[in-house]
């Protein structure tokens, strides 16, 4: 079987509003994929927002696949939640990126968005950061299928670094360059 070492970990969130955040991450991937070791999902610790903008999270990502095909490529999921001063959390940004093709050393930016508010009162409680609006499927950020039928305005960026090792995908004619 061809085998994918994912490798790196979530540096931080930018341009998010809220300065209090963590991120719940996920590796998804297909019918012909399957964990060997490593864990495919995890949750970074709270932390501040600097005067910059950026809250740093640097949490670890270490993930051993295996493949019989290369239908369902692995994708990063991440779900980035705020907490207000009374330690209550809440959505504020939703997202996911494909993992690259290649092997190597990669940055990714996956840009998030959030459920618009629909009425008056739903904006006065985003502003005054007493709640967010959440996803009930989670497969419904990555999977795109209803999607469309959400109002949605964007949110921030999570960053993340990335060092993904091929094993044995040649033995199958895939290339990679």
């Amino acid at each position: 079987m061809a085998e994918l070492h994912i490798i790196g970990q979530i540096l931080h969130a930018l341009n998010f509003e809220e300065p209090n955040l963590f991120c719940k991450w996920s590796i998804q991937f297909g019918s012909n994929w399957k964990s060997v070791e490593g864990y495919i999902e995890g949750q970074t610790a709270t932390c501040r927002g600097r005067f910059d903008g950026q809250v740093s999270f640097v949490h670890p990502i270490d993930v051993h696949l295996s493949c019989r095909g290369i239908q369902g490529w692995p994708k990063i999921h991440v779900e980035v939640y705020a907490v207000n001063g009374l330690n209550h959390f809440f959505p504020v940004g939703f997202g996911f990126a494909h993992m690259p093709i290649q092997p190597g050393v990669h940055r990714i930016e996956v840009c998030t968005w959030k459920i618009a508010p629909s009425s008056f009162v739903e904006s006065l409680h985003n502003k005054f950061n007493t709640g967010g609006f959440a996803v009930v499927k989670s497969d419904l950020v990555y999977s795109g299928n209803e999607r469309y039928k959400l109002s949605t305005q964007s949110s921030g960026k999570i960053v993340v670094d990335l060092m993904l090792i091929f094993k044995n995908f040649s033995n199958f004619g895939i290339e990679f360059q």
